[in-house]
């Protein structure tokens, strides 16, 4: 059976997987992106570990990669929440090294494709994903096909004004990311700390020492901190999702990334803002559904997908 790698470029963390053509996902390794400050050096690491998987695996037909800010030149340009700056020839890059066919998209857009072929989107010919990592990434399927735009860089939605103050990963104030994100969910920490005067754990915890998975272990507990920033985040999350619906009136909304795992506290308020706010001939019309696919296989199998699209 043919295989493909697929390598996803996350903010924090670069995962890469050997895919078959029927979706099982079998070699599987990663390393953390953001310890490679230099294009140039995430480059050498990147292919020496391609070339390790091409010495055991037979068949790789081809190699697919998802990234942040990807353009259809084959080029990544200024990745928000990387150190990386300019036009970064990534395909160009690893093709010194490695003679195989090499397939570049939106991170976001990657997730739309495992979604459409592995996930909860199979059957759908209108739907959003919206990955919430370190950013917020957003893939956006019409009619059947993926929205890319002229250059593949449609589809910003983490970057849509909302018309508050903080900033995104690009510089855009009042982007969603700066609110919705697992980045955004700590910056709301400080916020509440500062706005409620109620005891918290948080209260002795610095931002660079502060993680997701403490944020909802907390709201279980009942800190009321952690399910106040819960509760703001979801309902932005939830009446920026009602807007977006006005734009290609999707069947589903599809939720995937590390802030979903906080389950109820992120999606009740987002659930609940979403309905509210949603216009009146929309309703009942549009699920917000969480992925179909394993998290930590679905950015591997998205990538690995425009392979199969391509070939």
């Amino acid at each position: 059976m043919k295989k493909a790698i697929g390598i996803d470029i996350g903010g924090t963390i670069t995962k890469i997987g050997v895919v078959a053509e029927d979706g099982i996902c079998s070699h599987k390794t990663s390393f953390r992106t953001k310890e490679y400050t230099k294009f140039k050096d995430y480059i050498e690491f990147l292919t020496d570990k391609i070339s390790e998987i091409e010495s055991k695996y037979k068949n790789i037909t081809g190699i697919g990669i998802g990234a942040p800010n990807a353009s259809k030149k084959g080029t990544i340009k200024t990745p928000a929440n990387l150190k990386w700056n300019g036009e970064l020839n990534i395909i160009e890059d690893i093709k010194k090294k490695i003679n195989l066919p090499i397939f570049l998209s939106n991170d976001a857009n990657c997730a739309a494709m495992g979604e459409m072929i592995y996930g909860n989107a199979k059957g759908l010919n209108d739907f959003i994903v919206i990955t919430l990592g370190t950013g917020l990434g957003s893939g956006i399927v019409c009619n059947g096909k993926l929205l890319e735009g002229s250059e593949g860089f449609a589809a910003e939605l983490g970057h849509f004004t909302i018309n508050k103050s903080r900033y995104t990963g690009l510089g855009v104030k009042g982007g969603l990311e700066a609110y919705v994100s697992a980045t955004g969910l700590k910056r709301t920490i400080l916020y509440m700390i500062s706005k409620y005067m109620d005891e918290s754990i948080f209260r002795d915890i610095s931002y660079n020492n502060l993680h997701g998975e403490d944020i909802t272990k907390a709201a279980d507990n009942g800190d009321l901190i952690a399910q106040k920033a819960y509760e703001y985040t979801g309902k932005i999350l939830g009446e920026s999702l009602a807007s977006f619906v006005t734009f290609t009136q999707p069947e589903a909304i599809i939720l995937t990334g590390g802030l979903v795992h906080s389950g109820k506290w992120i999606l009740e308020p987002t659930r609940k803002a979403f309905n509210k706010k949603l216009l009146p001939f929309y309703k009942s019309k549009v699920d917000i559904l969480l992925s179909g696919l394993e998290d930590k296989d679905s950015a591997i199998l998205g990538s690995a997908a425009l392979v199969w699209k391509n070939i």
